[in-house]
């Protein structure tokens, strides 16, 4: 078989403040460090690749006793997001070649009426809240309102998201999906937010809890991603996780639908038992979504923990010409006040069976560095963004 490429995304494991952080109100932010001031954090496997290595991921006001290793085992870099924003969308859009000079719209008023009326026409449904909320907060709040009104939870926060949480005895899931669609056409223009989303939710007031039926509605990526030109070039992509949501449902030969973190690291190891040749791309969204956002640093370092573990049976999987990448989409510090994401550098690990010890790549300018490497080890024609790194990783 040919040459395969892993490429997992822990979703907002950011490692320090990147220098415009103060701009997005995240100065001095470090997702990484502010996980080990829990005493929680065990990484001695991503440590062993150079994770403590990486140029600034110990750099922070948090307290810390994380050491380099002496001899890392893999090749490792930060890198600076050249994008305009701290999100899913463009974080990982960067990371498969398109960047984003343009910051996506917001709505720290909630959504005009433009928008909230046109949705109602189509939906034949009211809305409650339209205002930025805590994901977990709004339902408790709205959620014996939409109960006995039916009237959809709008809310946003400050990435450019539009979601919509509603009851499943209410609004079955599939239904909220084509409530989803709706807005997602509705938003386009100068109100394209990069997201919608679907907030599923079951139980009874004051217990109610969000389902792992979450999905997303992305825009299009704004030009060609490495996806794309892998499939043009025949090599299979497949998609683990909320990655087939991020890029729109396109680029892709195959994708499953994760319930978190634990079931993503199974289709991984999974994967890896099986013959293709292309790329494995994986998102573990629990980083982000069930502890960053939550501000719940321990949470955070035992996930990283959990993974770290669960690494080598990745890694046992790899074959000869295999490469495996470990990245992030942004940062989402567990510590600060703040429940949002946080601008900052992420890191890049690259490890298998030919990928040289100890290769410092220092800090790149964008995350695109990815896309090229990995588009330049599956042979496949360059998107003209990034730089590849294929002579500097690989032994001879």
């Amino acid at each position: 078989m040919g040459r395969r490429v892993f490429l997992i995304v822990l979703d907002s494991f950011g490692i320090g403040a990147e220098p415009d952080a103060a701009e997005w109100g995240d100065e001095g932010s470090n997702t990484l460090c502010a996980c080990a001031t829990t005493g929680e954090l065990h990484v001695p496997n991503m440590a062993s690749l150079g994770l403590f290595n990486i140029e600034g991921a110990l750099e922070s006001p948090y307290d810390v006793s994380l050491a380099p290793v002496d001899s890392p085992k893999g090749a490792f870099a930060r890198l600076q997001e050249a994008s305009a924003g701290k999100d899913t969308t463009v974080g990982h859009w960067e990371m498969a070649g398109v960047i984003s000079p343009h910051r996506f719209p917001t709505y720290p008023d909630g959504f005009p009426a433009e928008v909230i009326d046109e949705f109602s026409r189509q939906t034949g449904r009211g809305v409650l809240c339209n205002k930025p909320y805590s994901g977990t907060q709004v339902i408790q709040d709205y959620g014996r309102e939409h109960l006995k009104t039916g009237d959809l939870i709008v809310y946003t926060s400050a990435d450019s998201v539009f979601q919509i949480a509603a009851h499943e005895d209410i609004v079955p899931p599939e239904k909220l999906y084509d409530y989803c669609r709706i807005a997602r056409r509705i938003l386009t223009g100068k109100h394209g937010v990069a997201r919608v989303i679907a907030r599923p939710f079951t139980g009874e007031w004051p217990h109610f809890v969000r389902t792992p039926r979450r999905h997303d509605f992305s825009l299009e990526p704004t030009g060609k991603t490495m996806l794309d030109v892998l499939c043009e070039q025949g090599k299979d992509v497949l998609s683990i996780g909320k990655i087939y949501d991020i890029f729109a449902h396109r680029g892709m030969t195959d994708h499953v639908f994760t319930s978190g973190n634990a079931e993503g690291i199974e289709r991984t190891v999974e994967a890896t038992s099986r013959d293709f040749e292309g790329l494995c791309f994986t998102n573990l969204v629990d980083f982000d979504m069930v502890y960053g956002h939550r501000n719940d640093a321990v949470g955070y370092a035992r996930a990283l923990s959990y993974f770290d573990e669960n690494l080598p049976r990745i890694m046992d999987g790899l074959r000869e010409d295999d490469l495996l990448m470990i990245c992030a989409d942004h940062g989402c510090d567990p510590v600060t006040p703040s429940t949002d994401h946080s601008r900052e550098y992420v890191p890049w690990l690259v490890a298998g069976p030919r990928v040289r010890a100890g290769v410092n790549l220092g800090t790149r300018p964008t995350f695109a560095d990815v896309s090229a490497t990995v588009l330049d080890y599956l042979g496949a024609p360059a998107l003209g963004v990034g730089t590849s790194h294929v002579r500097e990783i690989l032994e001879a």
